[in-house]
């Protein structure tokens, strides 16, 4: 029988933590229809369909927790949306998006299902559950599918939308040392930490890289020239006007010279080893397509090398190696770098792989070394004979445990003398293990924002982690980028909360960033005056360089509809678990749902960070256990059942005992005023003002507000509320 399409009810991207994980993730909503009763073993054949192919799902884990898994759960009886599931995390391994975390969950209606799958991007990850769905119902109905065809156009929508391979390693060093991180563009502009203390990168260049060392670096004739002044060693050479100067500056220099534009890179249009006139007039032309100039130089016998230099320290240093083909008296020599170079496993045409795919339509320098050696790229050669394609090939062969220290030494001098940060030493030598007055070796260029792949994954050798030394050069030791991130979240005077928190920390000194109900605030100025308890407002705060401290807002509608602004927080405060008959629309409509929601303000909390709680609310104080870090009650009724355990436990806790409010840690309590000493918790007030007020001294006394300060803050709020709440009603009248 054929059964009817899976439909897709609704996608959403949920771009920070949210009820499903601390990632981001791709939610769909999906209703299976008539499928709800036909599990995977009841669908002859759907297994084998799926497995033929995507081959990959056989690793898959699932809940059984060993490769086989997911297999073993079709062959018992899956239903299709924890199929499809699977199937989009394995699209996406496919495309280049490698992810392990996916879940589905029936929504509540029969035959409707909530399914997540971790993301690194939205526009990737809604491609993939797409075609994941199509192949789905082909293999269920048995019907063909051209699964290559399909996988072509989300591997190139892929390679134009996820971080490049040196920028994906940064990113991922900075996270395994806890430092998060925001997405500025789409491309490969990132910030790493929060406000004040955050670096920013793009691939591999970070903000402490200089725009004149870079246009230094890009002009090869001046970067010679300081590097010669200084000591460095170059080879000797000079610009050259015309094709006949050229020859004239070779002989200048004496043969063999290599001929190389100004200004290009990667290589490009770099002839080496030239010894005729008609090699070095034929190089001028090719070196002119490439850059605004030429230059002339000694060639230099040896390897190339190119040395990666991060913070005035050798990282990692590989060679490069030539590129030959051996005739066998039949194939042209195009047909034998197909069969001997680009067979390699290790080249590809996409980032991720340590070797390229060499094409002659894009090598002019290999057209010319053909001919000097008498071929064209249609020759077949004898078979024996060895045709040299490229000079210097690839620079995927590690040799960092091999670098000399004076050639190290070397290379941190000629990064530091064109004033880069980070940069790609380009040297030919013919040992470098020994120093380059040895070898009579060389420093030929000096790179800006060099690749960091073919260090990560070099085709021979040990890899080198590049992407943990440029985050140790922009954050020292310790330092994890972050500020201070207080996250509100609760349907009880959330905006009073979060103002008050943010008026006491600035009152401390701190420049803070708040976004809650009643706006979006920088220190004492209002930005924006509408509601801004939503992702955006909260990460406008985030990528501020001005803000030391952040207090933000939240709901938990917008943590099921886009997640929290922040992978982490310092203090996390829940208010209370009441619930809002909105959320049906996600189909929460039980206390154990929306547990599974709010629970995500306390599981974001840093293990140096506290959780905030609701000791009056057995729901909320029951989500103690969940937090990372410490735990602070706070109760408007001392006799609230969770402080006295609590507190025996060496807790700290924040009540009202006989009209006073007490913080108290353990045995141990203090006294901070008499509630009637403030509008906000006097006799007028209602009980959620009084929580709240309650909850922000909490909060306080978690970031080390000195505890003095604490009720003359909360005068001086009362006073500016007041006054605000006094102009509004002048310009009403």
């Amino acid at each position: 029988m054929k059964h009817d399409d899976i439909t897709i009810l609704r996608t959403a991207y949920l771009r920070g933590p949210n009820l499903w994980t601390y990632r981001p993730v791709l939610e769909a909503w999906v209703d299976i229809g008539g499928l709800e009763d036909y599990p995977s073993n009841r669908i002859d054949g759907l297994t084998e369909r799926l497995l033929a192919w995507l081959p990959g799902l056989q690793e898959h884990r699932c809940s059984v927790g060993a490769p086989g898994g997911f297999v073993q759960r079709l062959r018992e009886g899956t239903w299709p949306a924890h199929i499809l599931e699977h199937i989009t995390l394995e699209l996406q391994t496919q495309v280049g998006m490698q992810t392990g975390f996916g879940k589905a969950r029936e929504a509540g209606p029969r035959g409707i299902y909530k399914v997540a799958v971790r993301s690194r991007d939205e526009q990737v990850s809604r491609a993939c559950l797409l075609l994941a769905r199509d192949l789905l119902m082909a293999a269920i109905n048995a019907t063909a599918f051209d699964l290559p065809a399909r996988l072509a156009p989300l591997r190139e929508l892929a390679d134009r939308r996820l971080l490049g391979p040196s920028t994906a390693a940064i990113v991922e060093a900075a996270g395994e040392r806890g430092i998060p991180h925001l997405g500025l563009t789409d491309g490969n502009l990132v910030q790493l930490g929060y406000g004040r203390r955050q670096r920013r990168i793009w691939t591999a260049e970070t903000e402490h890289t200089s725009a004149i060392a870079e246009s230094i670096s890009r002009d090869k004739d001046l970067t010679k020239t300081l590097l010669a002044r200084c000591g460095v060693p170059v080879p000797e050479g000079r610009l050259v006007e015309d094709a006949a100067d050229a020859w004239e500056a070779a002989q200048e220099i004496g043969l063999p010279v290599v001929v190389k534009p100004l200004d290009a890179n990667h290589g490009r249009g770099v002839f080496a080893d030239l010894k005729t006139r008609q090699d070095v007039e034929t190089a001028y032309a090719g070196a002119l397509a490439e850059g605004s100039g030429v230059m002339v130089e000694r060639f230099i016998e040896g390897d190339e090398h190119r040395l990666l230099v991060v913070g005035g320290k050798l990282v990692a240093a590989n060679r490069g190696d030539t590129a030959r083909v051996v005739g066998d008296g039949r194939s042209t020599i195009r047909e034998l770098i197909d069969l001997q170079i680009n067979s390699d496993p290790r080249r590809g045409e996409e980032e991720g792989f340590p070797l390229e795919t060499l094409l002659l339509e894009r090598e002019p320098i290999a057209i010319h070394e053909l001919q000097r050696q008498g071929y064209a790229p249609e020759s077949v050669p004898p078979a024996g004979q060895e045709v040299l394609i490229l000079r210097h090939g690839n620079m995927a062969f590690d040799v960092t445990d091999e670098v000399h220290p004076d050639v190290a030494a070397a290379a941190v001098l000629a990064a530091r003398v064109v004033g880069l940060d980070i940069a790609g030493i380009d040297l030919v030598t013919r040992d470098v293990s020994k120093p380059l007055a040895q070898t009579r070796g060389a420093i030929v260029e000096v790179n800006a924002g060099p690749s960091l792949l073919m260090h990560l994954k070099p085709a021979i050798g040990k890899p080198r982690p590049a992407g943990q030394a440029i985050v140790d050069h922009l954050f020292a030791a310790g330092d994890d980028g972050r500020i201070p991130v207080v996250g509100v979240l609760g349907r009880r005077e959330p905006a009073l909360l979060a103002r008050l928190v943010g008026h006491l920390l600035r009152l401390s000194g701190r420049s803070v960033g708040l976004a809650c109900g009643e706006g979006l605030f920088l220190d004492q100025r209002q930005l924006l005056a509408r509601p801004c308890q939503h992702l955006d407002a909260g990460q406008r705060l985030l990528i501020n360089r001005d803000i030391e401290a952040a207090v933000i807002e939240t709901s938990a509608r917008a943590i099921l509809a886009e997640g929290l602004p922040y992978d982490r927080c310092q203090v996390g405060v829940l208010t209370d678990a009441d619930p809002d008959p909105a959320l049906s629309e996600f189909y929460i409509d039980s206390p154990e749902r929306l547990h599974a929601v709010l629970r995500t303000q306390v599981d974001v909390v840093l293990a140096q960070g506290a959780a905030v709680l609701n000791a009056c609310e057995p729901a909320v104080a029951a989500m103690a256990g969940l937090c990372d870090g410490e735990v602070i009650l706070f109760a408007r009724d001392a006799d609230a059942a969770p402080l006295e355990p609590h507190l025996a436990q060496g807790g700290r806790a924040v009540f009202v005992r006989n009209g006073a409010i007490v913080l108290a840690a353990g045995s141990n309590e203090e006294p901070l005023a008499r509630a009637s000493r403030f509008a906000l918790t006097g006799a007028v007030a209602t009980p959620a003002q009084r929580e709240a007020v309650l909850a922000a001294i909490a909060a306080a006394w978690a970031l080390e507000v000195p505890v003095d300060l604490i009720p003359a803050g909360i005068e001086h709020f009362e006073q500016e509320r007041a006054a605000a709440a006094r102009a509004t009603d002048a310009m009403g009248a």
